[in-house]
C-alpha cells in the first residue's frame, strides 16, 4: 500500500508514507519550513513543528495508543458530520465517525514557498452511511511549512440539503496550562459545559485554574495562546467557522481519560478548536460546498 502511495504521491524530500507500528499509514512531512506527521486514518494530523520553533506547536500525548478504529490523543482530530453527541442516536460516536475511519490520498504537491500540501477525502463505508445519509464528498487539505494551514470541504452531491456541525479540535503544545492566556475571545458569547450547560459572557483574556469546556458562539475572530515560559505567541486565524471550543480536561477527567500523558502531560496543551455548532451548525445546500479554513501561527516573543 505504501509503495503506491509513494510512487503516486510522495514527494522526494518532502513527503513519505509509512507504515507505523499500530500498522496505520502515516505521512511524514519535512520540509525546509517545518515537519509535520498525519494518519490516513481520519485525515489525522498528529504534529507539527515550524523549523524556526524548538519545541511543537501541535501536541501529541506521549500515551497515545493508536489503533485501527480509535482515535487518536493529541494533533487535530477531525469532528464530523456533529459536533458532541448525536442529537438524536446515543448510540452513534461522540463528534461523529470522521475521525476514526480511512481517508484515502486524493493529491498532493509543494507550493511556491517550499511549503508540502497533502488533500484527503473520506471514504464512505456501509458504516458511515448507516450513520449519515445524504450523498457528498469531504476533503481535508493540509499545507505544511512555516504556517499549517487545513481547509476542510463538505460537499453536497446529493438533491437534498442537510446541516453538519464540524470542528478541528487542535491540542496546542503549551508550557504549563495555569501560566498561558487566551485572547480574541474578549466579550463573547459562550456555552460552559462544566457543570451543566449555561450561556455566559467572556470578561477579559480567558485564563485556566481548573476545567474549562466552552463553546464561545457567533465570532470568526482570530485567537492568540500567549505563552510566557516559552516566549511565543500561537495565533489561530480561521474563516467558515463561527464558533471556537476552549477546553482543558484538568486533573480528575484527565486521569480519568488515561491517555493524557500521565502524570501531568495535560498540563503541557490546550484545545482551541475552530468549529461550527450548537446555533452555528451549518446547512449545506444540494448542489453547493462549504469550507472552514484555519491558518496556524507561531510567533517568538
Amino acid at each position: 500500500m505504501t509503495t503506491a502511495l509513494n510512487s503516486q504521491f510522495g514527494i522526494k524530500g518532502q513527503l513519505v508514507f509509512n507504515v507505523d507500528a499500530s500498522g496505520l499509514i502515516v505521512a511524514e512531512i519535512d520540509n525546509a519550513l517545518g515537519r509535520a506527521s498525519l494518519c490516513l486514518q481520519g485525515a489525522h494530523l498528529m504534529s507539527w513543528q515550524p523549523k524556526s520553533q524548538a519545541v511543537p506547536v501541535v501536541w501529541l500525548s506521549r500515551d497515545t495508543k493508536p489503533a485501527v478504529g480509535k482515535s487518536i490523543r493529541g494533533g487535530a482530530p477531525v469532528c464530523w458530520p456533529w459536533f458532541g453527541a448525536h442529537a438524536s442516536e446515543a448510540g452513534f460516536p461522540g463528534h461523529g465517525f470522521a475521525r476514526t475511519v480511512p481517508w484515502r490520498v486524493i493529491e498532493s504537491g509543494s507550493e511556491p514557498d517550499g511549503a508540502t500540501r497533502l488533500t484527503l477525502r473520506l471514504v464512505p463505508s456501509d458504516k458511515t452511511r448507516a450513520q449519515w445519509l445524504h450523498e457528498c464528498n469531504v476533503d481535508l487539505t493540509v499545507i505544511v511549512g512555516e504556517t499549517l494551514r487545513m481547509e476542510m470541504t463538505t460537499e453536497n452531491t446529493g438533491a437534498t440539503n442537510f446541516v453538519i456541525g464540524e470542528a478541528l479540535h487542535t491540542y496546542f503544545q503549551i508550557s504549563d496550562i495555569g501560566a498561558i492566556r487566551v485572547t480574541g475571545l474578549e466579550g463573547t458569547e459562550y456555552w460552559d459545559k462544566v457543570g451543566g450547560s449555561n450561556l455566559r459572557r467572556q470578561d477579559g483574556a480567558i485564563t485556566f485554574n481548573s476545567e474549562v469546556d466552552r463553546v464561545y458562539i457567533n465570532t470568526g475572530s482570530e485567537c492568540v495562546i500567549h505563552d510566557d515560559k516559552l516566549a511565543r505567541r500561537i495565533h489561530i486565524a480561521k474563516s467558515g467557522s463561527q464558533s471556537t471550543v476552549v477546553w482543558t480536561p484538568w486533573v480528575e477527567k484527565a486521569n480519568k481519560m488515561g491517555d493524557m500523558g500521565q502524570p501531568d502531560g495535560w498540563r503541557e496543551m490546550v484545545c482551541v478548536e475552530s468549529v461550527n455548532a450548537i446555533e452555528n451548525v451549518v446547512t449545506v445546500a444540494a448542489g453547493t460546498r462549504h469550507t472552514m479554513i484555519v491558518e496556524y501561527r507561531a510567533e517568538s516573543v
